[in-house]
């Protein structure tokens, strides 16, 4: 996130930022700890927010994550509501392992994803200056490039998702494929042969729609100046490859998970740089 490409006045916010999120993720997925002890982290993690953004002492628990985001509060106004969102997001991470939790459509995901991806680059629009409502179209098109982000990870990751009992795939995609909840208990883990031609064909759905929502955001990288356009237009091209590769395993990511390395560079700098400009003017930000 806070690559050579960021604007360095930019990279200690960002960061602080980045370990905020990445703790908190930490604390929802890592290690031994019960579902109920990881909910307890998570609230006094919230309460340590709430200490930090009224300018009040924190628990001694996070002191590498809380005095640079204190720091980056104090300095650039980050607003509580989308940090909070983030934590609402892990809990309902937790608080879905259940074996029949599932989201009933794409609304519910997306609602899910307004929270666990969205609020990342709304902070950062924060950062470079921009106004959620002068700036409405630039905020709109951030929440789809964030949102199929996530919507990429989740069919990035089945192989994983899946075990441990993340179920990402909504109901009613899942029923227009004659598929259901318990369809998957067959991949925890996968001890049969291919998926059924349903489970790829749902995958291939619902790739199509991450993709979809990259596109429908991806005008915002001729919108952000400098370094910032630049880092995004990555940002968008890495997803997108993501998605190139799923597509070229068949969809079959119950199997295997497509990553990007060093040998995806190239491609990505090449297409980066060659995303067709929108006729639209910058966008003003404050100074």
């Amino acid at each position: 996130m806070a690559s050579w490409l960021c604007p360095p006045h930019l990279r200690a916010p960002i960061a602080a930022i980045y370990h905020f999120a990445r703790t908190a993720d930490d604390i929802a997925d890592e290690g031994d700890a019960s579902a109920a002890q990881r909910l307890d982290d998570l609230h006094a993690y919230r309460a340590d927010l709430a200490a930090a953004v009224q300018g009040e002492p924190v628990s001694a628990r996070w002191p590498a994550v809380f005095a640079p985001l204190a720091a980056a509060i104090t300095k650039f106004g980050l607003p509580e509501a989308l940090l909070a969102d983030l934590l609402s997001a892990f809990v309902q991470d937790i608080e879905m392992t259940r074996d029949d939790s599932a989201y009933t459509d794409r609304t519910e995901l997306l609602d899910y994803c307004r929270r666990s991806a969205n609020p990342v680059g709304r902070l950062l629009l924060h950062l470079y200056g921009l106004d959620p409502i002068r700036d409405a179209t630039a905020f709109a098109q951030s929440d789809a490039i964030c949102s199929a982000l996530q919507l990429i990870n989740f069919w990035q990751d089945p192989s994983i998702d899946l075990p441990r009992g993340r179920f990402y795939f909504p109901l009613a995609d899942c029923a227009r494929h004659g598929l259901s909840r318990k369809s998957f208990d067959l991949f925890q883990p996968r001890a049969i042969g291919a998926p059924p031609p349903k489970a790829i064909a749902l995958l291939a759905d619902e790739v199509a729609w991450a993709r979809a929502l990259m596109h429908e955001g991806a005008p915002l990288v001729h919108r952000l100046p400098g370094r910032a356009g630049w880092e995004l237009r990555l940002v968008v091209q890495g997803g997108l490859r993501i998605l190139d590769k799923i597509e070229a395993l068949g969809f079959d990511t119950f199997s295997q998970r497509p990553t990007i390395g060093k040998g995806d560079a190239l491609r990505l700098a090449w297409r980066a740089w060659r995303m067709r400009r929108q006729l639209t003017p910058p966008m003003s930000t404050n100074p």
